[in-house]
């Protein structure tokens, strides 16, 4: 079986921003303005996912856990209290590593920044903080409700509980130049992050922005954007080592990699996704997504809205979607590891990968080359089987 990772949903921002396309839904008033959920919203919710947890260990008994992350929404609306209850319910109900990795997304907000040594005592070891910019006027443009000043001293907050902690930037954001996102990336590292993700700004459907567009740079801008990042924490030593992934050295993302090595996940809370093995299958199962209808169905052991398994003739894809993320590719024996294919069912894909220059393989590893990470979907497309 694949490694095991346990994902969390926490449904609920203070506002939601104009690009998110995520399952989140804004807090409503009093407990808005104090930078947390309800306190019995929060127990509610907090019963529901461990219920929803018990229910769900038939399907991965026996399996070892070893990696831990809260999402959002925003995760940091919830109290200390709330994350140490969960946790210590995970710890009950899972063999969990000794080493897990637990990671939780957190809003640089005034309010939820003075919980993180709560969240720390809990037995979070990993903190990701959702930035994006150090310029109040793109901030402002984002609809996020933190100042730059509050993103900084929320991240000297972080400094004095973890020691591994991840900065989100984005960039080729509404009306931005080259030089100030750049800044935006000194602005980071003068923190020396463990980690960094930086995402280009894209408009997703259903969302505000898709529906009104803002003024983005021009392709050739925010390309020129993204290769003076990238040569820019090269320099400082971080490895770029998936699409929109910086790490320094054994500081990358375990949780994430095992998404991208098409590992497993358990996906409990509302809206949340899981990716399951089994002997004879691969499963995907979707959660309903709103927080009310999740506690009720929760209530009723009927968490989840879909599933289906994943087909025999979609397996190659999948499998590429995740794992060509990985700028320094996968080891051949992963594919057959994780999909139970022989490479030689898709050899015509990867020797059409191949001559159009996207796609690096020997006999140990299979890579996207600087082109195919460049025009990734491009390459993603070659594998796109006609019988899905």
């Amino acid at each position: 079986m694949p490694p095991l990772s346990l994902y969390i949903h926490i449904p609920w921002c203070v506002r939601k921003c104009p690009y998110c396309d995520f399952n989140s839904h804004e807090v409503r008033a009093p407990s808005q303005s104090e930078g947390r959920v309800a306190v019995d919203l929060e127990q509610q919710y907090v019963a529901a996912l461990v219920h929803d947890l018990e229910m769900s260990l038939p399907q991965i008994w026996g399996r070892k856990v070893y990696t831990v992350f809260f999402g959002g929404g925003t995760p940091s609306l919830l109290s200390g209290e709330a994350i140490a209850e969960i946790l210590r319910n995970v710890r009950m109900l899972l063999p969990l590593d000794l080493n897990a990795e637990i990671t939780l997304e957190a809003n640089p907000g005034t309010v939820e920044a003075h919980k993180f040594a709560a969240f720390r005592d809990a037995g979070v070891n990993r903190l990701s903080m959702g930035i994006q910019s150090f310029n109040d006027t793109h901030l402002q443009a984002l609809g996020r409700i933190h100042s730059a000043d509050e993103a900084r001293r929320a991240i000297d907050i972080a400094k004095e509980h973890f020691d591994n902690f991840n900065l989100d930037l984005m960039y080729a954001l509404p009306r931005q130049t080259l030089d100030e996102a750049l800044q935006d990336v000194h602005a980071a590292l003068s923190y020396a992050p463990q980690h960094l993700s930086c995402y280009h700004l894209t408009l997703e459907p259903n969302t505000l922005f898709h529906r009104n567009p803002p003024p983005l740079p021009d392709d050739d801008a925010s390309s020129e954007m993204q290769q003076g990042i990238e040569e820019l924490l090269a320099k400082q030593g971080y490895q770029h080592y998936e699409t929109s992934a910086f790490a320094l050295p054994n500081r990358r993302a375990k949780h994430n990699l095992n998404y991208w090595k098409f590992g497993d996940y358990l996906g409990i809370g509302a809206g949340a996704h899981s990716k399951l093995s089994f002997p004879d299958k691969i499963i995907r199962q979707v959660r309903y997504k709103q927080p009310q209808a999740y506690m009720q169905q929760v209530a009723k052991d009927a968490a989840i809205q879909t599933e289906n398994q994943v087909t025999r003739a979609e397996l190659a894809f999948e499998f590429m979607l995740n794992a060509l993320r990985l700028n320094e590719g996968f080891d051949a024996t992963l594919f057959t590891e994780r999909t139970s294919l022989s490479l030689l069912e898709i050899q015509r894909e990867l020797n059409a990968a191949q001559e159009r220059g996207l796609l690096f393989r020997d006999h140990q590893r299979i890579a996207p080359t600087p082109l195919g990470q460049r025009f990734l979907n491009d390459l993603l497309e070659i594998f796109l089987s006609d019988k899905q």
